[in-house]
């Protein structure tokens, strides 16, 4: 997987603490402190141990004696252990090498040669994560399991695959690019590119934003790696050949050049053994030539220009012009500095009140901030980019408040609890460690709030000179437009053509071969067993209540002093021609200016005294029947538990008090604007309209049936020490907006009711919409999209979620994703990716992206039906199937989020278990069974949509709708 990355303070929001998941006699960090520096531990020694108390961990830093491979070790009690190891990879031209090197390594390697081990092990595995990421200049190579036999088997297999590859030309071809018939059983059909990096690439450029960062980069650091693709440019990876493929590996997948991370509450000893053992002690040192060296600084600042497609779906075709301006900062390795300008960058450009929001977005010079806009650390040079310059301004500096503000900002996601931090920990130091510089250091964040607060309270100009010293004397200046050009699409098809062309003519007869062969036995691979699963799944209690007359859910979590809130208020009263006005309303109804507030001093107020807070729509299918949905908006916010009165005051005042008609509206819709708007009179219209007062008059009307406590249930999540707290908070909100209770008549005759608590016996319910009219119909749509690639789907109704054959349906789209699509679809067609799914609301789904084929891949959804039709498949297959859907069922849940599925779909514990027990009793006649019965063809109402480019075939097809 190809990645631009972007080291945003923002990251932190994933840095955040995890309670532990399962006790032991001693903790992890514990374990881990006991460690001296000089100890030698299986061929390492421990350089230095380090507590990191505001991540809640300890860090232990060793160096292999006799390669010198880097090694971090984060103790924690946290269950979800990740391991990663990444290779600082600097290619020298376009050709994709060390992206293409990446899938490749995948491929099978010495202990485990079968076909594409990497994906096999996601049917043999309980692993919460695993992938692999190409950046602008390392590789890494992550994964994450709650299971301490699976983390070993996963190691075994990620440091052969790494160190001791096939690297088969085969898997080259495979992955990277190949020369191909575009009918492959036919000779006589024209040649093409194919190949899986091949799509994906051109699936990354044919996004304008994608296309203009990296251009960017290229142009900002052009003497050296940053200058190329290093996930490819598409007429550039058909130069690489199978050779240089492999003498990249040789002289950059070297231990010497490589950094080990494991996180969690797993020993380190075991760890280090093993790869000493399976991986480190079959390698001698070698110094790697792989260092980037400083960017010559320019002396005069530089203007440049590159063209892109036009975008079709852009809400105003002559808005599609982009300019920035982006400033090389200092080096990463520096990390307070790094850290500070990270901060800087947020001042300058985050929410209403920043002065880059002012200067540009108020006064309509741009309608929103590119993607590439902000500060960027994740080369070795930091950046920084912003729209114009605007920068005089800055010169007078920050309120208090606003810094005030960023640093909450910077408590709330220290204290927030996500479920993948060891990922989140692995991305966030990577880039400063892959350049040598000390990735503990990055940890410490409290001591860098601490400093940065002392240098502002030494120096009060301290950020007014960094702005004069990094942007208003900066000559490292670049001035980068981008226009869309007419022909842009023709000309990359005829730079392909003649590329294609070139190649062709040096083919000989012998070279015209099929490239495929049949998948080889994974029996080779470590797998766990379905007995390895526990049988029963962990009890989480709620306890129902009331606020005010409306329900309560309360679920008691280690929430690390934060509290969560939610609402959802269901939209049955809401008037038809109102509803498509419903995503407008969420996006503005926290930014429109509350009580005694206005816009601007809402969303300061906001970021002191919360976490965030956001309204979100909302349709949710019942569990037991087709065509049965409740429709409305979700309320959510966080906050320090301090702070719990104030985020109850601003929802007060959002109920209460919204502030309606002032001159900023027009601003903040044009902020919102969302790219790509297929509906005809949605935001993306309105956001251009020179007279909002039609619009703006419906937002009150939105707002009386949907803010209303008569649609109203509430879920809190919060410590048990602060629960009683909480509640008398939620019952102090319901007090203040009872004014808007009324009671509203259904636009829908038939609303059905589900009970919250069916053993209860109470009288709380969700309101469901039922529609018992509706008529399913057959129907095929093809959009036509300015894209380079397919995005490919076919959907058939089946079974809610609390049918006999629901587990039947997610096994079975398991199974055909691993044992046949992944193989006609990506390995002989190409795709990036495909396979099957079973949704929530009864919707069997295939799919495919990034894939060069339309109705082919099709044909290969049917074809799947018909091979699980013919149950040609085997026990271990059914049984490597539930294995992969059970690492998805058991995913650990953050304590933000517990008793959310019962909050939102009703769904019990209860519930959850007889689900459970369904797919462990799944058999071969179930799967045979349910294939032929809900996928068969003319057996159930199904649907096609197509999205990509001109396609001469499906236009002339009438049994088509082309939009």
């Amino acid at each position: 997987m190809f990645r631009h990355s972007k080291v945003l303070i923002t990251k932190l929001k994933n840095l955040s603490f995890q309670g532990s998941w399962r006790s032991r006699g001693s903790s992890a960090v514990e374990r881990a402190q006991q460690y001296t520096v000089g100890h030698k531990i299986h061929g390492f020694t421990v350089k230095e141990v380090t507590a990191v108390p505001d991540l809640f961990l300890t860090s232990v830093k060793l160096s292999h004696d006799a390669t010198g491979a880097q090694y971090l070790h984060a103790a924690r009690d946290d269950s979800n252990n990740l391991f990663s190891v990444q290779f600082r990879t600097t290619p020298m031209d376009s050709t994709g090498v060390p992206h293409i090197l990446e899938h490749t390594v995948l491929c099978g390697s010495q202990r485990f040669p079968c076909r594409d081990p990497f994906f096999k092990m996601l049917n043999r595995s309980l692993s919460t994560f695993m992938n692999a990421f190409t950046a602008s200049d390392y590789t890494m190579y992550p994964f994450s399991t709650q299971n301490a036999k699976d983390f070993q088997n996963l190691l075994s297999v990620y440091l052969d695959a790494v160190f001791f590859p096939c690297l088969r030309e085969l898997d080259f071809c495979q992955e990277g690019w190949r020369l191909e018939h575009e009918t492959p059983t036919d000779p006589s059909s024209r040649l093409m590119f194919k190949g899986v990096v091949f799509n994906e690439m051109k699936g990354v450029f044919s996004d304008n934003e994608s296309l203009y960062a990296q251009h960017l980069q290229n142009k900002l650091l052009p003497d050296h790696t940053y200058a190329v693709v290093s996930g490819g440019a598409p007429l550039d990876i058909p130069d690489l050949t199978w050779e240089q493929l492999k003498h990249f590996h040789a002289t950059h997948y070297h231990p010497s050049n490589a950094r080990f991370f494991t996180y969690g509450d797993l020993p380190l000893e075991q760890h280090l053994q093993q790869i000493e053992k399976e991986a480190l002690s079959k390698f001698e040192r070698t110094e790697p030539n792989t260092a980037v060296p400083p960017q010559a600084h320019w002396d005069k600042p530089r203007v440049d220009h590159v063209t892109c497609r036009p975008d079709a779906l852009a809400p105003d075709p002559m808005k599609q012009n982009t300019l920035c301006m982006s400033y090389l900062l200092g080096d990463i390795t520096d990390t307070f500095e790094a850290f500070t300008l990270s901060l800087l960058s947020s001042l300058m450009i985050s929410g209403p009140n920043s002065p880059f929001y002012k200067a540009l977005i108020e006064p309509e010079i741009g309608s929103d901030f590119s993607s590439s806009v902000g500060f960027d650390g994740s080369t070795r040079q930091a950046s920084f980019t912003i729209g114009l310059q605007v920068l005089t301004g800055f010169l007078t500096g920050f309120e208090e408040e606003q810094i005030e503000a960023l640093l909450h900002k910077i408590e709330i996601q220290m204290k927030h609890q996500s479920t993948s931090f060891g990922l989140a920990l692995a991305s966030y130091i990577a880039s400063c460690w892959n350049h040598d510089g000390d990735p503990v250091q990055l940890l410490k964040i409290s001591e860098n709030v601490s400093r940065f607060q002392q240098c502002l309270k030494e120096n009060p100009r301290y950020l007014q000179d960094k702005v004069q010293h990094y942007f208003k004397d900066n000559t490292h200046r670049l001035t980068l437009t981008m226009s869309p050009d007419e022909r842009f699409l023709e000309k990359q098809a005829e730079a392909e053509e003649q590329k294609l062309q070139e190649k062709i003519q040096n083919l000989s007869d012998a070279d015209h071969k099929d490239i495929y062969e049949k998948a080889q036995d994974a029996s080779c691979l470590p797998a766990l067993k379905v007995s390895d699963i526990e049988p029963i799944i962990p009890y989480t209690p709620v306890q129902l209540g009331t606020a005010g007359g409306v329900p309560v859910q309360c679920c008691e979590q280690p929430t690390n002093g934060m509290v969560y809130f939610r609402a959802m208020c269901n939209l049955n009263s809401l008037p038809e021609d109102l509803k498509i006005y419903v995503p407008l309303f969420c996006s503005v109804i926290t930014k429109l200016g509350c009580g005694e507030l206005d816009y601007r001093q809402q969303a300061q107020r906001i970021e002191l005294k919360t976490g965030g807070m956001s309204v979100s729509p909302q349709i949710i299918p019942d569990t037991d029947q087709l065509d049965l949905y409740e429709q409305g908006i979700m309320l959510s916010s966080s906050c320090l538990e301090r702070n719990l009165p104030d985020m109850f005051q601003l929802w007060s005042d959002i109920f209460n008090r919204l502030v309606f008609f002032q001159e900023t509206e027009k601003e903040i819709f044009k902020s919102l604007r969302p790219a790509g708007d297929l509906q005809r009179d949605g935001p993306g219209e309105i956001a251009e309209l020179t007279d909002l007062t039609s619009v703006l008059r419906k937002l009150p009307r939105i707002k009386r049936h949907l803010l209303n406590p008569e649609n109203m249930r509430c879920a809190v999540n919060a410590t048990p020490q602060k629960m009683s707290d909480a509640a008398g908070e939620v019952e102090r909100f319901m007090g203040n907006i009872a004014a808007n209770r009324k009671e509203r008549k259904p636009v829908r005759p038939t609303v059905v009711e589900r009970a919250l608590d069916p053993q209860a016996g109470s009288s709380a319910s969700r309101k469901l919409i039922s529609e018992p009219h509706f008529k399913p119909c057959q129907m095929k749509t093809y959009f036509q999209l300015p894209f380079n690639v397919n995005f490919v789907s076919e959907c058939v109704r089946t079974v809610p979620f609390s049918h006999a054959d629901y587990a039947s349906l997610c096994i079975l789209a398991r199974m055909m994703t691993a044992k046949f699509l992944h193989g006609e679809i990506r390995e002989k067609g190409g795709a990036y990716g495909g396979g099957a799914r079973m949704g929530g609301g009864g919707l069997f789904s295939f799919y495919s992206y990034r894939d060069p084929n339309s109705t082919q891949t099709l044909s290969a959804f049917r074809g799947g039906v018909e091979w699980a039709r013919a149950g040609k498949f085997t026990q271990q297959d059914i049984d490597e199937a539930k294995l992969s859907v059970f690492s998805a069922v058991d995913a650990p849940v953050a304590p933000s989020d517990k008793g959310l599925g019962r909050f939102l779909n009703g769904i019990t514990d209860e519930m959850k278990q007889r689900h459970r027990e369904r797919l462990f009793a799944v058999t071969n006649k179930n799967l045979t069974d349910v294939a032929g019965r809900y996928l068969g063809v003319g057996q159930q109402t199904c649907g096609v949509a197509i999205l990509g480019p001109e396609n001469e075939s499906i236009r002339k097809d009438p049994s088509w709708v082309v939009k």
